[in-house]
C-alpha cells in the first residue's frame, strides 16, 4: 500500500472504546483528591477549550457521541486504514489489556497493541510479562505525566526489568498532557531526563518518547545523546510548538531530531483516537511534506514511517 510512496506504520494511535472512559474518570478523581474538585473543573474546562481551538484549526469534526461496540469500531478503523493508506496501527491503548488484545486479534495483520495497565498496581511486572506472552501485546504503554510517584523510582524497576528480558519497547509520555497546558500529578514526571538513570540502568531496553517531548525538546534531546536506547515518537499535532521560547516549526523539528539522533531512532505516529476524525491524515501529510522538504532521503522517511517501528514491534516488513 503506497498511497504516499512508501508503507505506513502508525506507532501511536488510541483505540476509541467505551472503556477508555474508566481511566478517564480515575484520574480525575485523583486530580480532584490533589487539587480539589471545583478547581479540577475549571482545569478541565480549559483542557477541553484548547482541544476544540486544535479541532477547528486542523478542521477536525468534534468526538462522535453515538457509542459502538469494540467489533464496529475495530471494523471502521481497518476501512479506514486501506482508505487512507496506512499499512499497520499500533494502539499503545484500548480499554485494558485484555480488551486491546481481542480488538488486535480482529484483525491481526493491521493491528498491533500495548499493554497499559498501571505501573503502581499489583504485580504489575507479572501483568505486562502475561501481556506479552498470553495475549501477544507488542510493549508497554506509561503515562508519566499522571503518576503519583517519580518514573524512576526504584519501585518501577521489576516492570523495566521484565520489559527488558520480554524485549519489548516501553512508550513513556513526558511533558503536557491534554489541552490547555496539560495537567499532572506528580510536576517532575513532566522532564524526560527523569528516565536517565532507568535508561541508563536498562541499556537494552527501548524507551519511546512521544510528542517530541510534549515541550520538552532541550531535554528529549540531552536524553537521546546520552542514552542511545530512547527513541523520538513524532505523534499529534505537536502544537506545543506554540508555547515555545524560541521560533520552532515541524521542520525545525524533524531537522533537529535527525541531527541529534539520526533516521534509525525516530518513528511516525499520529495519536489518532476517535471517529469520525478516524486515522488523522493531516498529520501524516505535514510530516512527510516536513521530512522531504529539508531534503532527507527516502531511505530515511521509509524508516521513519514504517521500518523503524517494524523493527521494535518484530514485525516482517
Amino acid at each position: 500500500m503506497t498511497f504516499h510512496g512508501l508503507k505506513v506504520f502508525d506507532f501511536h494511535a488510541h483505540f476509541p472504546t467505551e472503556k477508555w472512559a474508566n481511566w478517564v474518570v480515575s484520574f480525575q478523581r485523583r486530580l480532584a483528591e490533589k487539587y480539589g474538585e471545583k478547581n479540577v473543573k475549571i482545569l478541565m474546562e480549559q483542557s477541553r477549550r484548547d482541544r476544540e481551538e486544535m479541532r477547528k484549526n486542523w478542521g477536525f469534526e468534534p468526538p462522535e457521541s453515538e457509542t459502538q461496540s469494540d467489533e464496529e469500531q475495530a471494523n471502521r478503523w481497518a476501512a479506514d486504514l486501506d482508505m487512507k493508506g496506512v499499512e499497520r496501527v499500533n494502539f499503545v491503548t484500548g480499554g485494558g489489556n485484555d480488551n486491546l488484545a481481542k480488538i488486535v486479534r480482529t484483525h491481526p495483520e493491521r493491528f498491533s497493541g500495548f499493554a497499559h495497565h498501571s505501573i503502581l498496581s499489583e504485580n504489575a511486572a507479572m501483568e505486562l510479562e502475561r501481556a506479552v506472552k498470553k495475549l501477544g501485546l507488542k510493549g508497554y504503554k506509561v503515562i508519566a505525566s499522571s503518576q503519583t510517584i517519580p518514573i524512576d523510582d526504584k519501585s518501577a524497576y521489576p516492570v523495566w526489568d521484565t520489559a527488558e528480558k520480554l524485549e519489548v519497547p516501553v512508550i513513556i509520555h513526558f511533558g503536557v498532557l491534554g489541552g490547555g497546558g496539560g495537567m499532572a500529578l506528580n510536576l517532575r514526571n513532566m522532564n524526560p531526563l527523569t528516565l536517565w538513570e532507568v535508561a541508563k540502568t536498562f541499556p537494552r531496553l527501548a524507551f519511546v518518547i512521544p510528542h517530541f517531548g510534549a515541550g520538552y525538546l532541550r531535554e528529549l534531546l540531552q536524553l537521546c545523546w546520552s542514552c542511545p536506547n530512547v527513541y523520538i515518537d513524532t505523534s499529534g499535532s505537536n502544537r506545543w510548538m506554540r508555547w515555545m521560547p524560541f521560533e520552532i516549526n515541524l521542520k525545525g523539528l524533524f531537522r533537529k531530531a535527525i541531527e541529534t539522533v539520526g533516521p534509525d531512532r525516530l518513528i511516525f505516529g499520529s495519536d489518532s483516537s476517535y471517529f469520525p476524525r478516524g486515522f488523522s491524515l493531516p498529520y501524516l501529510r505535514e510530516q512527510l511534506k516536513a521530512c522531504r522538504s529539508i531534503g532527507l532521503e527516502e531511505g530515511s522517511i521509509e524508516k521513519i514511517f514504517y521500518k523503524n517501528a517494524a523493527k521494535l514491534l518484530k514485525i516482517a516488513t
